[in-house]
């Protein structure tokens, strides 16, 4: 009989028999007559051998629409033989040990799972177990449990979780039994509930038992015990049983023990093993302590360093760091308090929010509290788990995207009454001016033609090297001389835009001085005599070219060598004096300190001068808005809280673009890992510390070090953040930022001034009180440096320095009261390393490049006093006070009619508004270098500049938080609160700029005149390059799960227009990186409120990086003030573009070029968290990846396509026509 079944078997094919086989024990477990135990045996063993030689078995067997699984499982379910299920056990082994895991979820969803549990716990009740059938079940367990999300639950319910445990305990020494067992025992440890579970029926006593000293057998054994134990220490009741039973000197002395042996570093899996387990155990505050009192940071420290010169073993490296970082014992910052050194009284307390928090915090709340929850009775033993349990893999939903559709659609809703808004009549003068005493350009009525001298040519300014084949001689700028090819190069590089137009008028002679090239600045004079004798060779030079265009520039002459040593200070500070009221008016103000001895000829810079030579360095050649006498004038009208009365060197000499790439920095393997090794040596050899107060604003009379090897700190002037500064060690020091004013966070800006330096030294500054969990600085930012010495030897800007740079979470730490309910209660380092160029100079440093009040007040009043007023209509008003007194300023700027005929100043008055505000957020100053390079464009004799003006009425607000920028703050003003959050409901008296600003807006409605874009530059820290939020009712759907809702839903595709444009035209914006998704946690900002409230579809953040780009013509760079202002100047050229789409038949332009309105938007968005929207091309992760990070969850992001939003408009497009380069534009 059987030789007549062998020879059937052979004439049919292997899917033949195997279906056969499947058939005949379906029929086994249909019929019970033939449901022998032998016919069982028989017909699985048949399938075991096919599934052993033959994938195609396996791989039929788990194949769509097959049922071979589900006969297996229930002969499994029915058969009592053990023969049997020990062949179908195997056979299931077999299907799943290939397959990627897919043939494994298989058996999850036929019910694999819960079968074997059952069969577990029947087979268990077997005196004694079958090994062979345990052995088998646990290991086919072991690869399937890991693809059932719900195996806690069920092996809990089941009761299957003591059943492998009691296993482990009466066969310790069965090996072969004990590593299955403790595999499914891991996968059920990682569930806390069951990890409770397990840990009281002594299981954490059990891994002890098999853990042990360095030993080369049964090493895969250990490796997963110490796994198991691991994920069983991460329950805090477990570790504090650990900690009870002194487990944690236990641990440590493995970890020595195995560190000492292993010599060949064979055995690092283990080594990790026994570190992880130390890692979870230090979870609780019982487990730090524990691990210090063991000397756990001396043991960790000490055997790192040795493993650092194997770059294998930088996994036990990187959790050592981490555990180390994690039981460093937090500290309380060295202040009296984390509010602010400063106090202003606001007129009244809010009932709610920030600030009352703060006045209503207890004296105490300073004081660091560890509030770990070591102290619960125990952790919840059971959870609720039901079948719609959240799965891990479905995309994460952001509960911060707003669902309500209401309240999504725009309304407008005034919220003022008509008689109310009628106040800010007065801003607009421009709608009712009729300019018969004008004199304009001419008053003959002439045949009106709308916007006719639109056809010329558009001039695209750009960043790079372009220059004009019909540039006018009178318009060239003066090149230093060839001893200075760099700075050479940087005056031919000035961008088109920065010429400004001709003034005709030589009136207002305080602005238009016309000096002699020999006359002393008299800023100057308020430094000491030995200095002003030294500044001989220092004058004050107007070029015949610049005299019709600028007001006085800075000039500085170098006729030899000797010339800068005469500006040397025999002491340093005794001959500083501040200014004397007989130098000016007003209030007081002087220069900070000059410490700058005679430059020795073994430092002399190889871009100085031979002797005999003469350079100049003609700022009103690059810079035609900076005025150094008026920046004095401006800030003795400036109020700050601290009542400033210094001025920072770089604010009065200004900056200019360096001559110079600045690519971002390639962070070096391991730097972030050794900097923090560093600081754990603090704790180790303490002696070694100096811990000196060298500065402090707390403290009046701290004194200043006199020791020669002691940097000097300040940051007494406008927009300086320093609170405090540490000597830690002979050249590190440690930098404490203060918080904004009637606030204690928001620690990020920082500007200081150093001085007594030496050469050739490496200092370490370490500001170690940063609040953000990531940061730029982790990506290739480079902090900015002034040197007063270089800006003397006509290098007058601020570069990129430091290396050895990087952001990382650090052991300083506040309540979580005093977080105003965080969980992030630990504070961040930037460290950053910088080798000075010179002796004893006086440098500078900025979080980024500063750009302060007084030098917007300065800025405007030299556009104001240049500008022809026959050509551009400018009004500068002042649209409010704020809280500390300081003008807010209001700026209109359009082009004058040609004539005061009524279809001329008709035309003007109707020309659509274009409102613009920037800097909210005082940290944020590339905001403010933007909107200089937009109203230096609008103010330009730039051909596209006057259609730009012809086109728009311009009503800008360059600086909402003058109060903030003023006194330093990163994000409040002085109300302690986030202006960018106060628009739906502004106060007048604690936030007036926002509250007269929606006010603008508001009237604008009420009249009927809506701007036809809104736009709030701002900038971001955490991204590179520039781009744009929006707002759209769609777009915010799509990424919910509402889609349904959205269907039906009719909107203008109009707002990704300007972003669009903007992505071909500047070289710096990203398409990409916009979002047009409107947040719950967003409700409250400028964008949305003038969206949503005042009906402006066009209404738009315009962020900017503080890094750099990675892509376009700047990828690789890192970003800069030209690139700036340049992105200020494209964003008008964006503006003419939208308004030749907007109105077509205006310009008469085919209807096809509007086809960029409806093309579907290329966004790359995801949701990764519940309170950030961010993009996939963010940023990629380290190359160190480690958990220690400032961020240890970052995902693996992508890398942006090299040619995304890669476009570069060139001198020779501006020459084509307007058709020809809108086309090419949106082709």
């Amino acid at each position: 009989m059987n030789k007549s079944k062998a020879s059937s078997e052979k004439s049919v094919s292997a899917s033949s028999r195997t279906a056969s086989l499947l058939s005949q024990l379906e029929k086994i477990n249909v019929d019970p007559v033939l449901g022998e135990a032998d016919s069982a045996r028989y017909v699985t063993s048949k399938i075991l051998h096919l599934v052993q030689s033959q994938e195609k078995t396996r791989r039929e067997m788990t194949s769509k629409g097959s049922t071979g699984i589900e006969v297996i499982l229930s002969t499994l379910e029915n058969t009592k033989d053990p023969q049997t299920i020990i062949n179908i056990l195997n056979i299931l082994i077999e299907v799943v040990s290939v397959g990627g895991g897919r043939r494994a979820s298989v058996l999850v969803t036929k019910g694999g799972t819960q079968k074997l549990l059952q069969l577990l716990l029947t087979a268990s009740k077997d005196s004694p177990p079958n090994e062979e059938l345990m052995v088998l079940l646990h290991t086919l367990l072991a690869k399937i449990c890991p693809k059932d999300k719900k195996i806690a639950m069920k092996a809990r319910i089941n009761g299957a979780l003591n059943v492998s445990l009691n296993l482990v305990k009466h066969n310790l020494q069965n090996h072969r039994l004990v590593l299955p067992c403790l595999q499914v025992l891991r996968i059920h440890s990682m569930n806390s509930v069951n990890a409770v579970s397990l840990g009281k029926n002594g299981i954490v006593e059990l891994m002890f038992k098999i853990i042990g000293p360095f030993s080369k057998k049964n090493t895969s054994l250990l490796k997963v015990a110490l796994d198991t134990l691991a994920a069983l220490l991460k329950s805090k009741t477990n570790a504090r049983r650990a900690v009870d039973q002194g487990y944690v000197q236990v641990l440590l002395t493995i970890y020595v023990d195995w560190h000492r042996h292993d010599s060949r570093h064979r055995y690092m899996l283990i080594r990790k093993g026994i570190l992880q387990c130390i890692k979870s155990v230090t979870g609780i505050n019982l487990g730090r302590k524990a691990f210090i009192d063991a000397n756990g940071m001396k043991i960790l420290y000490h055997t790192s360093q040795e493993c650092l010169a194997v770059r294998t073993l930088d996994p036990l490296v990187n959790t050592s760091s981490l555990i180390m970082r994690k039981c460093f014992p937090k500290n309380r910052l060295p202040l009296p308090t984390i509010k602010s050194a400063f106090h202003f009284q606001l007129p009244f307390i809010p009932a709610s929010g920030p600030v009352a928090q703060l006045y209503n915090l207890p004296p105490d709340v300073d004081d660091v509290v560890d509030e770990s929850d070591d102290n619960d009775d125990a952790e919840t033993e059971t959870v609720i788990e039901t079948e719609n349990d959240d799965d891990k893999d479905q995309h994460f939903k952001n509960d911060d995207i707003e669902t309500d559709i209401n309240k999504l659609k725009a309304r407008q809703e005034l919220r003022r009454s008509v008689e109310d808004l009628k106040m800010y009549e007065q801003f607009f003068p421009e709608l009712s001016e009729n300019f018969q005493e004008c004199d304009l350009v001419s008053k003959e009525p002439k045949p009106f033609v709308p916007d006719a001298n639109l056809g010329g040519p558009i001039v695209v300014p750009t960043a790079g090297e372009e220059h004009s084949a019909e540039e006018k001689p009178s318009t060239k700028v003066v090149a230093a001389k060839e001893s200075h090819p760099l700075l050479t190069e940087e005056y031919n590089r000035r961008p088109a835009f920065l010429e400004l137009p001709k003034k005709d008028s030589d009136k207002d002679g305080s602005l238009h001085q016309q000096t002699d090239e020999r006359n002393l600045l008299p800023s100057c004079q308020c430094l000491s005599q030995e200095i002003v004798k030294g500044l001989d060779k220092i004058s004050l030079q107007s070029s015949a070219k610049n005299d019709q265009y600028y007001s006085t520039g800075c000039v500085i002459k170098k006729e030899s060598k000797t010339s800068l040593t005469a500006l040397a200070c025999s002491k340093p500070c005794e001959h500083i004096s501040p200014c004397g009221s007989s130098l000016f008016e007003g209030p007081s103000v002087q220069l900070g300190k000059l410490c700058c001895t005679g430059v020795d000829s073994e430092e002399e810079d190889t871009r100085s001068s031979s002797p005999g030579e003469q350079i100049v360095l003609e700022l009103a050649d690059i810079s035609p808005v900076h005025d150094c006498d008026l920046y004095i004038e401006m800030v003795k009208t400036t109020k700050s809280i601290p009542e400033y009365s210094e001025v920072a060197y770089p604010d009065y000499f200004g900056h200019i673009p360096p001559p110079f790439k600045e690519p971002i920095l390639e962070r070096p393997y391991g730097v972030q890992r050794t900097k923090i090794f560093q600081d754990i040596e603090r704790l180790i050899h303490q002696n070694d510390v100096i811990d000196r107060v060298v500065y402090d604003l707390d403290n009046l009379s701290c004194v200043v070090p006199e020791e020669a090897d002691v940097l000097k700190f300040n940051s007494k002037f406008e927009s300086g953040n320093l609170r405090k500064v540490i000597q830690i060690r002979k050249n590190e020091y440690d930098l404490i930022l203060n918080s904004d004013i009637n606030s204690n966070r928001y620690h990020q800006w920082f500007y200081f001034e150093v001085s007594g330096m030496k050469t050739g030294i490496g200092y370490r500054f370490n500001i170690i009180n940063c609040e953000k969990s990531n940061s730029q600085f982790n990506y290739g930012m480079q902090p900015l440096m002034y040197s007063v010495q270089e800006a003397l030897n006509s290098r007058p800007f601020w570069t990129r320095v430091g290396t050895d740079i990087c952001y990382y979470k650090n052991h300083f730490s506040r309540s979580s009261i005093a977080a105003g309910g965080q969980k992030g209660k630990s504070y961040y380092t930037i460290t950053f390393t910088v080798t000075f160029q010179h002796k004893d100079d006086v440098c500078y440093f900025a979080y980024h490049y500063p750009y302060t009040y007084s030098t917007l007040k300065m800025h405007l009043q030299k556009l104001e006093s240049m500008h022809n007023p026959q050509q551009i209509y400018f009004r500068q008003d002042v649209l409010c006070e704020t809280l500390a007194g300081n003008s807010c300023p209001l700026v209109t700027i359009t082009a004058m009619p040609e004539s005061s005929y009524y279809e001329r100043t008709c035309q003007f008055r109707n020309r659509p508004y274009v409102f613009l505000s920037a800097r909210v957020h005082p940290g944020e100053t590339n905001a403010s270098w933007v909107m200089k390079g937009t109203l230096e464009y609008l103010m330009s004799n730039n051909p596209s500049a006057q259609c730009l003006r012809e086109s728009y009425i311009f009503k800008i607000i360059p600086m909402l938080n003058p109060d903030g920028v003023i006194n330093g703050n990163h994000r409040c003003s002085l109300s302690g609160e986030d202006l960018n959050r106060q628009w739906q409901n502004p106060n007048p008296d604690l936030h007036p700029t926002i509250y007269h600003a929606k006010g603008l807006l508001q009237y604008l409605a009420a009249i009927k005149r809506l701007p036809l874009v809104y736009c709030d530059y701002h900038g971001h820290s955490r991204k590179k390059n520039v781009f744009m939020y929006g707002c759209s009712i769609k777009e915010t759907m799509w990424h919910t799960n509402v889609n349904a809702a959205s269907h039906d839903l009719m909107e203008d595709p109009g707002y990704r227009a300007l972003p669009k444009i903007l992505s071909q035209t500047a070289p710096a914006f990203c398409m990409g990186s916009c979002s047009f998704v409107v947040e719950k946690s967003k409700e409250s900002t400028a964008r949305v409120v003038v969206w949503r409230e005042i009906g402006v579809q066009r209404s738009y953040t315009m962020e900017s990086t503080l890094c750099g780009c990675d892509q376009g013509k700047y990828k690789g760079l890192q970003i800069g003030t030209r690139e700036l202002e340049e992105m200020g100047a494209k964003f008008c050229v964006g503006l003419l573009h939208l308004k030749r789409m907007v109105s077509p038949l205006e310009y008469n332009l085919p209807s096809s070029l509007l086809d960029i309105e409806t093309e579907p938007i290329d966004s790359s968005c995801k949701v990764t968290s519940p309170t950030t929207y961010v993009l996939d091309e963010d940023e990629p992760r380290f190359l160190e990846e480690v958990d220690y990070s400032a961020e240890s969850n970052d995902d693996q992001d992508l890398e942006l396509a090299d040619n995304a939003c890669d476009f570069e408009a060139t001198n020779q497009d501006d020459g084509l026509s307007d058709s020809d380069s809108i086309r090419m534009l949106f082709s």
